[in-house]
């Protein structure tokens, strides 16, 4: 009987571990040539991305609709933001430590690079385009998921606030969310293919560049980051629900590391997230909440990307980073730049630009930190996913006290 409960507690996590496993191995034995299964990869990412924008604005809609007033609303977002700040700042001085330990650069000069054009960063044209869409067909991709948000919870809060007529809505709101989810589980049946395919793909033909000039602070990031997992994650989850808390976080996070760190994308992980924070039993007003923001502007892993790169500029132009100052405004620059960064492969390009410039290094820094970007993205998503994870276990902690989790796992 321990056997069958934990095969049905672990099956899709050991099944997805030993795909990965595999499809390393094969990356890593027929090197480049294993990028001819990346279509493979690339049908289990489209599937998600196709399915993560309905399910995003089904599930914050009728979890904002499902509430008995705008102050449950209010309190869960306030709470939220307070534990996406504090978490980023605390990742942030974790990288801001171990580049005190062991700088990524030791001795490094500036090289000649080929200059880069760098655009000036218009705060508040980033937030207008951030937040909000010029068509309602814009919001239908993922490119505008945040402005997709914003537009899910004023129709979830119309919903409400019409009562009695918009019962029928909020009904078929809570309906189709229930519909996407189901989607999603068909969906991961493929899962175990697909990120096969899409490891044999990045270890093959990405493998190589770690062994580079950038290999010091790989050095550096991969083994910080997986320890940040490690100690941060499971501090925060103990912190949430104490030992069951952490028993439920690692019991369901493994499927939501695998596919962030497979895809590259946040935004592809919501809908394995979801199901992972109801089985870890967070409140679906919470985690439908929580989750699709967070992929947006709650990025741990980018924090601790974005702290590296100052860093390794710092190290290249011969500049001391320490200071009081110097710290603070590595910390304060890393939680801007995790917050602009979308939750596509390859969007942390404006966070790059924006270190540049607000520093005031010259344009062609921008190309000496761009490969660390590329080479950190598979652990860094997989940070950012389950530090979102995990935040919804924060901030159910705080809404619903001490006895949130008393109700039975749905494992």
């Amino acid at each position: 009987m321990k056997w069958k409960s934990f095969l049905r507690s672990y099956a899709l996590s050991l099944i997805l571990l030993g795909a990965i496993s595999v499809g390393s191995l094969v990356g890593w034995y027929f090197g480049k040539p294993a990028g001819v299964l990346k279509p493979l990869g690339d049908l289990f990412l489209n599937a998600m991305f196709v399915t993560v924008v309905p399910l995003v604005f089904f599930s914050i809609s009728s979890a904002v609709a499902g509430m008995a007033g705008t102050g449950r609303l209010l309190r869960i977002l306030g709470c939220m933001m307070a534990v996406f700040v504090v978490t980023g700042v605390i990742a942030s001085l974790v990288m801001v430590v171990g580049v005190q330990l062991y700088p990524p650069t030791a001795g490094a000069s500036v090289a000649s690079q080929p200059a880069v054009e760098v655009a000036q960063v218009d705060v508040a044209d980033k937030i207008v385009q951030a937040i909000s869409a010029p068509d309602f067909v814009d919001l239908l991709s993922r490119k505008k998921m945040l402005a997709l948000i914003v537009f899910a919870v004023l129709v979830g809060l119309a919903a409400g606030a019409v009562g009695e007529k918009g019962r029928a809505f909020t009904a078929f709101l809570q309906s189709g969310n229930a519909v996407l989810m189901k989607v999603v589980s068909y969906v991961m049946y493929y899962a175990p293919i697909g990120l096969a395919a899409y490891f044999a793909y990045l270890v093959g033909v990405f493998g190589p560049n770690l062994i580079g000039s950038y290999w010091r602070a790989m050095q550096l990031y991969y083994p910080l980051c997986i320890a940040y997992c490690l100690v941060a994650f499971t501090v925060y989850a103990a912190l949430a629900g104490r030992g069951r808390g952490v028993l439920r976080f690692w019991s369901n996070i493994i499927p939501v590391a695998t596919t962030a760190a497979a895809t590259g994308s946040s935004f592809a992980t919501i809908p394995v997230n979801l199901q992972a924070a109801e089985r870890v039993g967070v409140p679906r007003d919470v985690s439908e909440v929580v989750i699709p923001i967070g992929a947006t502007i709650h990025m741990d892993g980018s924090c601790l990307s974005a702290v590296l790169k100052i860093a390794l500029l710092f190290g290249i132009y011969n500049m001391p980073f320490a200071g009081v100052e110097t710290i603070a405004t590595a910390v304060g620059i890393a939680i801007l730049s995790g917050t602009v960064m979308s939750g596509i492969p390859g969007g942390g390009f404006a966070g790059e630009i924006m270190i540049v410039t607000i520093y005031g290094f010259p344009p062609e820094a921008l190309g000496l930190i761009m490969p660390i970007g590329q080479l950190v993205d598979p652990p860094a998503t997989m940070v950012n996913a389950v530090g979102d994870n995990v935040a919804s276990m924060l901030i159910a902690r705080v809404m619903g006290g001490r006895k949130w989790m008393s109700k039975e796992s749905p494992n």
